[in-house]
């Protein structure tokens, strides 16, 4: 599964005229520390993927590593409640497990936001399909491989 997970998002990426290239960490990137660890970067570039369900439809929160969603927040720009996602549904949704989801290559359509203090960043890194693979991009390349709104959704 996770092999397949992975090539999955090396397919979106060549799509989306990225280089496709995805960097495999075998102590794996769970949290944003460890991605950050890993990767050698700052916890505020990690693309931090958390779903969510609202009206038995995700909603995908691309956040950065450092910030904390804010649920109150993406239900206002919703305009209905949130609930929490379990991981099973979670695979079946995205086809990915948590720990893993990327922001691209979901097998349903997500609505997607994006925090804004990612789009403050020169270079990102974000899940790729599994615990263990991440790809970097630049905060402009995964608004657009997303299609996603960028929005205040930090807690304060």
């Amino acid at each position: 599964m996770k092999k397949g997970s992975v090539d999955r998002v090396r397919l979106a990426l060549l799509k989306a005229g990225h280089d496709g290239e995805i960097f495999e960490f075998p102590e794996g990137t769970r949290t944003a520390v460890d991605a950050a660890n890993a990767a050698g970067c700052e916890v505020s570039q990690i693309v931090k993927s958390l779903i969510f369900k609202a009206d038995d439809q995700p909603v995908l929160v691309l956040t950065s590593g450092s910030n904390r969603v804010d649920e109150r927040k993406i239900e206002q720009l919703l305009g209905k409640p949130l609930e929490s996602a379990k991981g099973r549904w979670v695979r079946e949704v995205t086809g990915f497990a948590i720990g893993g989801v990327s922001p691209i290559a979901q097998k349903s359509p997500c609505k997607i936001f994006v925090d804004e203090d990612l789009m403050q960043l020169p270079k990102i890194w974000a899940a790729a399909g599994s615990p263990a693979h991440v790809f970097s991009t630049t905060p402009e390349q995964l608004l657009e491989m997303t299609g996603g709104q960028i929005a205040d959704v930090k807690v304060v």
